[in-house]
């Protein structure tokens, strides 16, 4: 009796820390990333200490317009990731800003590494999540200045500018590098390609429309 019962408080605590496990916590005040380094890592090798400037906590240009004249879907991204911040190496945090044109867009999309959360500084953007099976719930909002919104992790989302002059939002994540799978550009663009007899019958379509549509990618 007193071994089943000291059993199932083992696997009770067992239980316990499992829910509760997460991501380290950095062992450092930080790390960072240095790109020169071989060292495969999950993220980047740390730079010596006493090698880190103030240059490498620091980005300016997010209060600059991106161009979106050419841009694709008339949206222009300026990240600030790991990429560009070496600083943030180790932290899970990073920010963008995203300039739309008038009936600019951002496809439908996912980052697997992160939950995102937008800010409108101006302009009025129409956002939307698609919640998981079973359900595909569309959840959407048309936003104004100064209106948040949040897209949780892994889930399929998209914004669209739908005012007539241009909107700007400011979107932070909470991923040093949160990654972004674009769908159109997944099912469409492969490379090598996926066959047009498995998208056709995904999409229920003619397999002459999927490769009408690989021609465009």
């Amino acid at each position: 009796m007193a071994a089943r019962i000291f059993l199932l408080g083992l696997l009770a605590v067992s239980f316990t820390v499992s829910t509760l496990a997460s991501d380290p916590s950095p062992l450092q005040d930080f790390c960072v990333a240095d790109k020169t380094s071989s060292v495969l890592v999950n993220g980047f090798a740390c730079k010596d200490p006493k090698l880190v400037q103030a240059d490498d906590f620091f980005f300016s240009g997010l209060h600059i317009a991106g161009n979106t004249t050419n841009a694709p879907f008339g949206a222009r991204l300026t990240p600030v990731t790991v990429a560009q911040v070496g600083g943030l190496n180790t932290l899970g945090i990073s920010i963008s800003r995203v300039d739309y044109a008038p009936g600019g867009f951002n496809p439908p999309h996912t980052h697997p590494r992160a939950t995102e959360i937008i800010t409108v500084l101006e302009g009025n953007v129409e956002v939307g999540f698609v919640t998981s099976y079973p359900d595909h719930r569309l959840i959407t909002k048309v936003l104004g200045k100064g209106d948040v919104f949040v897209f949780p992790i892994g889930l399929v989302h998209f914004q669209v500018n739908v005012g007539s002059t241009n909107a700007v939002v400011i979107v932070a994540l909470n991923s040093q590098n949160p990654g972004i799978v674009s769908i159109p550009n997944v099912l469409f663009g492969s490379t090598p390609k996926i066959a047009s007899d498995v998208l056709a019958k995904a999409f229920q379509v003619d397999k002459n429309v999927v490769d009408d549509i690989k021609s465009k990618f």
